[in-house]
């Protein structure tokens, strides 16, 4: 995708080239086909920081897997109601992907989607309970009807061979078991909706940072801009502006002097994946399998082991193993962290500090883990793995946010937060899991929130898009299976690749 020359005015300026900017770039353009658009990208490819295949998990998140959605109560129930949240964000995307291959925004689909199972797995028989209670309690909505409850050695066996090869089974094993998951290569699909954009006149600025951004009188939005190849300035004048870079977000919100912004904090996690693309151990797994996370881990660090799809490739991966840098972008700056603490969030960095030492703690003990260390980790799952035939694989930087508390000064939030201004003149995307798989309804967020005297009239159109809108999919079974099956059958989801 080559540069285009932006003019100095434009109607919406993106910042960043990844999921968040290609997704709302693409929904901007279906209902509003003669606004301007210009996205600015610091580096010279789209989708190559939190968006590339390798730089997060590729999960299409949506609480069929992911332990932390379902905590259990004091008193042994299953709390789900972060799981059906989760899940009812998916959901929405899903229907776009499927309006979008329809419409020819996105041709090709297997290049970032393919089925895989999403399977949560636990051993000791007082957690083998937990997962027998956690699936009668999801099994009973809907959106979770289809899930399978497996303590059966043999059955565990046959689904998941790598993983029993070599196992001893005296120690009681459970899965909680969803044929109907996801892998998603997010850059793949940035890439795709990017290239819609720019055929429909979208201005691209690769290798272009922005630097700063500021509100004029008018309301209209000044952002100055440096060509790091040549060192040339320039200003774009906006009315709209969407921060969706990233780590990048916060300094860059910051800076714009929104208040809205203020009091916000970044804690940067980064991660490390052991990876193989030998076949038979490829062969050998089939799945999205994922665990408990360790005491003290932030929850998107509970460690799986997943069947991944780049480029057409099976691989697996196993981790994430957390590690640290001050850098708020993989290729950012080691001034980053210091640079983001400022006099209105400084108390919220304090209050994280001091409450959050396990995190600290955890993170201390992933950072001296060896190798062989790691090795032994992915052996809980694969009992006869091999270091030989697995390599380390750096993951993408992570920015946590850090949001003001009136009793602990601070608290770290591992959600996806939408930041906006009040006038909805600018907006950005703080936070990590379950991030890239929520972007649409997060951008829809966005509309909603930014331009709240138009949503209603693009509401129709929108409704094409997504049918379900305003509806929760949960509490309308009937609706949910028109349009779950409606885009199996579009996306191609009924099947694995090559498996007729």
């Amino acid at each position: 995708m080559s540069d285009n020359t932006a003019s100095d005015r434009t109607d919406v300026v993106l910042v960043g080239a990844g999921i968040m900017s290609a997704t709302l770039g693409a929904l901007l353009r279906l209902v509003e086909p003669d606004w301007s658009i210009t996205l600015v990208e610091r580096l010279d490819a789209a989708a190559a920081e939190s968006s590339d295949p390798w730089n997060n998990a590729g999960t299409g998140h949506s609480a069929l897997c992911e332990l932390n959605y379902t905590p259990q109560n004091p008193d042994g129930t299953i709390d789900i109601a972060k799981a059906i949240n989760v899940n009812e964000q998916f959901q929405v995307t899903r229907q776009f992907w499927a309006y979008a291959h329809e419409n020819g925004i996105v041709r090709d689909v297997r290049s970032f989607l393919n089925p895989i199972p999403h399977v949560s797995f636990v051993q000791g028989a007082e957690n083998v309970d937990y997962l027998r209670r956690r699936y009668e309690t999801l099994v009973r909505n809907p959106l979770f009807a289809s899930m399978e409850f497996i303590n059966d050695d043999d059955e565990f066996a046959r689904r998941l061979p790598l993983m029993a090869a070599g196992r001893d089974f005296s120690k009681p094993v459970g899965l909680n078991w969803t044929e109907a998951g996801t892998d998603v290569d997010f850059g793949s699909l940035s890439r795709q909706l990017l290239a819609f954009g720019v055929e429909q006149g979208m201005d691209t600025m690769f290798g272009h940072e922005v630097r700063d951004l500021h509100q004029e009188s008018d309301g209209t939005w000044t952002v100055k801009v440096l060509n790091r190849r040549t060192g040339e300035k320039s200003k774009l004048r906006s009315k709209f502006v969407f921060v969706g870079a990233g780590g990048g977000a916060l300094p860059l919100l910051q800076k714009s002097g929104i208040k809205e912004a203020k009091g916000f904090g970044g804690f940067p996690v980064s991660g490390e994946w052991l990876r193989t693309d030998k076949p038979d151990l490829a062969e050998a797994h089939h799945a999205k399998v994922y665990g408990l996370p360790p005491l003290g881990a932030p929850p998107m660090s509970m460690p799986h082991l997943d069947t991944r799809v780049i480029n057409g490739k099976d691989w697996l991966l196993f981790g994430p193993f957390a590690g640290w840098s001050p850098k708020f972008l993989k290729a950012g700056k080691f001034t980053d962290l210091p640079l983001s603490v400022k006099p209105n969030n400084i108390a919220s960095m304090i209050g994280v500090g001091l409450t959050e030492l396990p995190l600290l703690k955890y993170l201390i003990g992933e950072l001296l883990q060896s190798f062989d260390a790691r090795v032994d980790t992915l052996r809980q799952f694969a009992p006869t793995a091999d270091g030989k035939d697995w390599e380390t694989d750096i993951a993408g930087q992570r920015v946590q946010v850090i949001r003001r508390d009136a009793k602990k000064l601070g608290v770290l939030e591992f959600g996806t937060t939408v930041l906006a201004a009040a006038d909805g003149s600018i907006a950005g995307l703080l936070g990590a899991s379950p991030g890239a798989s929520t972007a649409v309804p997060a951008m829809l967020e966005v509309m909603a929130r930014c331009f709240d005297d138009r949503y209603s009239g693009w509401e129709p159109k929108l409704k094409e898009m997504v049918p379900s809108l305003g509806s929760k999919l949960s509490t309308e079974p009937r609706l949910f299976a028109e349009v779950w099956d409606h885009g199996t059958r579009v996306l191609g989801l009924n099947s694995r690749p090559g498996v007729v």
